[in-house]
């Protein structure tokens, strides 16, 4: 499966609400971008923010300035 983004179908299990409500900016064209993937996946656009999220803080990576070099 490598390093893809993969999105399951949404499961029926219910979950307690652990969740909190934040803003953010970003791009139009990210928004856009969301929310033809949640038109596709049925999810919501909230879920697939989330989901990547949760990737990123799992796949992370930092890199020092003196790494770089």
């Amino acid at each position: 499966m490598g390093n893809n983004f993969v999105v399951k179908p949404k499961s029926s299990d219910k979950k307690e609400d652990t969740h909190v409500f934040v803003s953010v900016r970003i791009e139009k064209e990210l928004l856009s971008r969301y929310d033809r993937l949640a038109g596709q996946s049925g999810r919501s656009r909230n879920e697939l923010i989330c989901m990547a999220l949760q990737y990123t803080m799992e796949n992370l990576e930092f890199v020092s300035d003196e790494s770089r070099r």
